[in-house]
């Protein structure tokens, strides 16, 4: 069992698991927040239904459809800037990034990255997710890499959920 490190409320991180659908954003979110020991929102629940629905019918969502999605997710990064948090969320683009690093800018980015086919792999072993797997192709040419500028780090997720997750906490700043 993994050793839960908690952090005091002035050093909790707030912390956004970032990457395309299918490459871990959940499970290793929530191994994190529980590491952290930090609150977890999975940015799934905060769609409206209608982003739900067009997803299932297998429409990829447009910039209008993510806003408000983009915004309550702000506004829980927002809400726990003090206390610290960790949110999965796929925030593939620059724009969708600056964003959520508006409402808190405290934010940390970390982008579990790996190959089109590993991940194509992995939502074809997946049941009852709304996001089916012909979407990936959209996900991946919508997603830009971490900006140099931007507080962050990419973490391979090749590995084991535990290494990944490993990385992804030793990939946070201090």
């Amino acid at each position: 069992m993994a050793t839960q490190r908690r952090r005091t409320r002035r050093t909790a991180p707030l912390v956004v698991v970032m990457g395309v659908s299918g490459s871990g954003k959940t499970t290793i979110g929530e191994r994190l927040a529980g590491e952290l020991g930090v609150p977890y929102a999975e940015a799934d629940d905060f769609h409206p239904p209608e982003n739900v629905a067009k997803m299932a019918d297998g429409e990829p969502l447009d910039d209008a459809d993510r806003v408000p999605w983009l915004d309550g997710i702000g506004d829980w990064l927002a809400h726990h800037a003090t206390t610290g948090g960790v949110v999965s969320c796929s925030a593939l683009k620059r724009s969708y990034r600056d964003r959520l690093a508006e409402a808190a800018p405290s934010a940390y980015f970390v982008h579990l990255s790996g190959s089109f086919e590993l991940i194509a792999h992995r939502l074809a072993d997946r049941k009852d997710h709304f996001m089916p797997p012909r979407l990936l192709r959209t996900q991946f040419a919508d997603l830009e890499p971490l900006g140099e500028d931007e507080r962050g780090a990419s973490v391979p997720i090749e590995g084991t959920v535990e290494e990944t997750t490993a990385l992804a906490r030793d990939a946070l700043p201090s």
